[in-house]
């Protein structure tokens, strides 16, 4: 008798099992790739869907952007050149120090409000005491090309020296004299 209830049990246990078993349906498993490309996804959406404010933002004055020193050794007549560093302030003021290149030479300040036109993608500096407005035109976020009284660039074939550089693209603020 004990080995028929010894037996009972295991078939018992046997069959237990295998019905769990056979209720059992396996699921096929996501691979960790597949969990972790959905999970970014949803990162994402969620992301783009606190980030766009579009709806209710104001447009962005693009020349916050371009604010910086500019540094370049510009040609003039009578002199070995013009060291020139235009900084462009925060609320549209600007200075620009000129010196030039002889010896015992003073620097000499230039204040006054700027402007900035996207389209036409030129600076214009309005100064405090003189009426002659200067002109530069956006070559890149880096670049500032002196134009001419006119809006166009200089003539004289010396066009390519009319160049500012901001500081930060520029390795080295020293300047050579051509």
């Amino acid at each position: 008798m004990h080995a028929l209830k010894k037996q009972l049990k295991q078939n018992l246990t046997l069959i237990f099992f295998s019905t769990l078993l056979s209720a059992y349906t396996p699921a096929m498993a996501e691979s960790d790739m597949q969990t972790q490309e959905k999970v970014l996804r949803a990162r994402e959406m969620t992301y783009q869907q606190k980030t766009d404010h579009s709806a209710h933002v104001t447009p962005i004055d693009k020349s916050l952007d371009f604010h910086g020193v500019f540094y370049g050794y510009l040609p003039c007549k009578g002199c070995n050149g013009i060291k020139a560093t235009l900084s462009l302030k925060q609320k549209d003021n600007y200075l620009l120090v000129t010196q030039p290149a002889k010896e015992s030479s003073k620097e000499l300040y230039e204040k006054g409000k700027y402007s900035w036109n996207d389209e036409t993608r030129t600076v214009v500096l309005t100064p405090r005491k003189e009426a002659t407005l200067r002109q530069y035109r956006i070559e890149d976020e880096g670049t500032l090309i002196q134009l001419d009284s006119d809006g166009g660039l200089m003539t004289g074939g010396q066009e390519d020296r009319y160049i500012l550089r901001r500081s930060d693209t520029v390795k080295s603020r020293e300047v050579h004299i051509h």
